[in-house]
């Protein structure tokens, strides 16, 4: 069979006939210089993230996230936090408009918006134009939101004593745990009295101290155990005098055996 013989034409109303120009689109009336995209416009965009990324790098090293301990679900005081990145959305969740009844909307509507103003920003403002007197309300939106969030982030940091926070909740390495011995009768009223402040070993957690190598006599820590001591207010141990007699017997003798 020849080539060709036997085909047939037919024509089609979804293909239009004219033919697309291979002819690239002249920018010439487009203000600013105009460059190739492969290789230099991406390669000074290459340069540019390897500079922001060895400066991040640099700052993570400098100046290093302090870390927390392990997450206690028993710890009732923790006030968690969000991470840094989030702590705007954060504090807008604590004024009056975007909280209570008005919760969804502050979880919802508002950061849906502001997002969606963003995406919308290149369509609204699509001018030829390059520079930001150009393009008024993408360059607008874009101040705003920037703004916004070094503000909301400012608030919600600047009040928090972050070093404070990672120094009383430092993880514990396991050779430091101290061995607790869940037999002894002063461990169930400790469970029962103090463990929600001071760790299940012992070991401290954000609303209490460590309980290990404590500088306290018996009577001491009896009395604390009563009356309190600093940020832990009175009457936090409220059993009989034999439990407390248990409580300070099972402290002491963790203690003797760290030392």
């Amino acid at each position: 069979m020849k080539r060709g013989k036997g085909m047939r034409f037919v024509g089609d109303s979804r293909v239009t006939a004219d033919k697309t120009s291979t002819v690239p689109k002249d920018y010439s009336e487009y203000p600013g210089r105009t460059e190739a995209f492969w290789p230099n416009y991406l390669l000074k965009e290459w340069l540019i993230g390897s500079v922001f990324l060895i400066g991040f790098l640099c700052a993570t090293i400098a100046a290093p996230a302090p870390l927390q301990g392990v997450a206690d679900p028993t710890d009732a005081a923790y006030i968690p936090l969000p991470d840094w990145y989030f702590l705007f959305l954060y504090e807008l969740l604590k004024y009056d408009f975007a909280s209570g009844p008005y919760i969804l909307f502050g979880i919802l509507v508002l950061p849906g918006l502001t997002f969606g103003a963003l995406l919308l920003a290149p369509f609204l403002d699509n001018g030829p134009g390059r520079r930001p007197p150009k393009r008024p309300i993408a360059v607008g939106m874009m101040i705003l939101a920037l703004v916004s969030v070094f503000w909301l982030t400012y608030e919600s940091a600047a009040p928090v004593d972050w070093k404070q926070i990672a120094a009383d909740n430092q993880p514990i390495h396991p050779d430091e745990v101290a061995e607790i011995d869940v037999d002894h009768p002063g461990y169930a009223v400790y469970e029962n009295s103090c463990l929600g402040c001071h760790g299940d070993s012992l070991e401290g957690g954000a609303s209490g101290p460590s309980l290990i190598g404590i500088e306290f006599g018996p009577e001491e820590v009896a009395q604390i155990a009563v009356d309190g001591i600093g940020d832990m207010p009175p009457e936090m141990f409220t059993g009989t005098d034999e439990e407390l007699e248990q409580l300070v017997d099972f402290i002491m003798s963790v203690n003797e055996e760290e030392e």
